[in-house]
């Protein structure tokens, strides 16, 4: 993979962001996810059109089986004119050794953002639930043949559909896993609004697993939106004038959350640990990193927060 992109990706992070969006239009979701294109299913399947809300089934779970192309563009990009109807029309003509997943990222920003896309076109091969290859910039069709070559000829052990589909054979589906009740009653509670109830159920699965990380990024959410409809928009300006009142620089910071600033959020309470000491420096400290976990970790917002937080301890 290219610099920009090498590392592990959390991919999952996106689908608790996708979650979230269908309750609440809390920081971890995207305003502009919900405009995204309809997505475009042929009947071949070869070639879809994807979304926050569909990452997950459409790209890390077909992955598991083929390898999965993601095309990032835009309307606006002329070199992403002439690379994706190329990729659409290779995609065709794989017969579904590999799909391509077509993502406008002016609608969905999240997930250029979680790949560190610095420029566009940029393409990334998913396999297993992983980038494992990217490139950037419109290439000629031989070399993005030859690239695709390559990348099916290294994963073809790896991945049961690749083989499957060159000889015509179908790929048994996998069992689904067997659904969680005890994230099933938590669900329910988020759902009806009951925070109290929801919370005490993800703390409940924390107790049970502590490195449960669903039930972590959950129980964060959950805490995020009971704090955040329960605070006055109007403690912003209290903050902002009462720089010394701890509990309206929380609060404040909630509000600017939910209000999709997060750079100002993390601003304040970089601010308050900067400025305090004891108790208060360590409930500002530990409420920033519970912000934090409501967002991708390769979010840029959260890494420049991160830098910043360590050097003001340090």
């Amino acid at each position: 993979m290219s610099a920009a992109l090498s590392g592990a990706v959390d991919l999952s992070a996106l689908k608790a962001g996708a979650d979230a969006a269908t309750r609440s239009p809390g920081p971890a979701s995207s305003a502009s996810g919900d405009s995204g294109p309809p997505d475009r299913q042929p009947a071949d399947g070869f070639v879809v059109e994807v979304t926050e809300e569909t990452f997950q089934a459409e790209v890390v779970e077909r992955s598991l089986q083929v390898p999965v192309i993601v095309d990032l563009w835009a309307e606006w990009c002329g070199p992403c004119k002439q690379l994706s109807p190329m990729l659409e029309r290779l995609a065709q003509a794989a017969g579904g050794t590999w799909i391509l997943a077509k993502v406008d990222v002016d609608a969905n920003p999240r997930i250029a953002q979680l790949f560190g896309v610095q420029s566009i076109p940029t393409v990334v091969a998913i396999a297993g639930g992983q980038p494992v290859e990217a490139f950037a910039g419109a290439q000629p069709e031989p070399q993005v043949k030859q690239w695709l070559d390559a990348l099916l000829d290294a994963l073809r052990d790896r991945l049961p559909g690749i083989r499957a589909a060159e000889s015509g054979t179908p790929v048994a589906e996998p069992e689904p896993e067997p659904e969680d009740t005890r994230f099933t009653e938590a669900e329910t509670a988020f759902e009806q609004g009951d925070y109290a109830r929801a919370e005490a159920a993800y703390q409940k699965i924390l107790d049970a697993e502590p490195a449960n990380e669903q039930a972590k990024a959950a129980l964060a959410q959950v805490r995020f939106l009971a704090r955040a409809e329960a605070a006055d928009p109007s403690v912003v300006v209290r903050a902002d004038t009462s720089p010394e009142d701890i509990d309206a620089q929380l609060s404040a910071a909630d509000v600017e959350l939910a209000s999709q600033r997060a750079e100002h959020a993390f601003a304040r309470l970089l601010s308050v640990i900067r400025r305090t000491s004891g108790a208060d420096r360590d409930r500002a400290r530990t409420h920033l990193v519970e912000l934090f976990g409501l967002f991708p970790p390769e979010d840029p917002n959260v890494a420049k927060a991160r830098r910043d937080l360590a050097s003001a301890l340090y």
